[in-house]
């Protein structure tokens, strides 16, 4: 079961949904975790980038669509792209490096966007430092999740990989790769 790319990705898919649809605290969601893994982990590329890309469609289905979709699909698809970058070892401090630099850039981003585009600010250096400040609430919880969402993605692959044994053709034991 384990074996499949398509079922891993489903169940991604689904959990990241899932994530965005149930109470959580603002910004508090595996996307950006979800991004990184399916770069990973995913070896067929399309796929990789389909994951958190149709997590995001499938929940902004429910929420209603945005003026930020196109910057967050963004942020999202720059996520997978990062998760290629880490291949093929997937070092600890790397994958941390790069949750911690997706976290910052998601902030910037999104709230460049926010500020430039939603007219809730005026458009000078007033507006942009109380837009960037308002934000920051948010950007604490979006850190702690991507933090804790990507160690809890790698970390229980890491721990599938090496306990998880599954029988091939020859009888040999395999471990899972997905």
């Amino acid at each position: 079961m384990f074996q499949s790319r398509l079922f891993v990705a489903s169940l991604m898919v689904v959990a990241a949904v899932t994530s965005r649809i149930l109470p959580h605290p603002p910004n508090f969601t595996p996307l950006l975790a979800v991004s990184l893994f399916s770069g990973a982990f995913l070896t067929d590329k399309r796929l990789a980038y389909a994951v958190p890309l149709l997590a995001m469609l499938l929940s902004d289905l429910y929420f209603g669509f945005h003026s930020l979709m196109p910057v967050i699909y963004l942020c999202m698809a720059l996520g997978v792209y990062s998760g290629f970058k880490l291949l093929p070892e997937r070092p600890l401090l790397k994958t941390a490096g790069y949750t911690i630099a997706g976290s910052v850039l998601f902030f910037i981003v999104t709230n460049l966007a926010v500020w430039l585009t939603s007219g809730m600010y005026p458009l000078n250096g007033e507006g942009f430092v109380t837009c960037f400040t308002l934000a920051i609430p948010f950007f604490q919880n979006s850190i702690a999740g991507d933090l804790l969402y990507t160690g809890a993605l790698f970390g229980g692959m890491y721990l599938l990989e090496r306990t998880h044994v599954v029988p091939t053709a020859n009888t040999t034991p395999s471990k899972v790769k997905i």
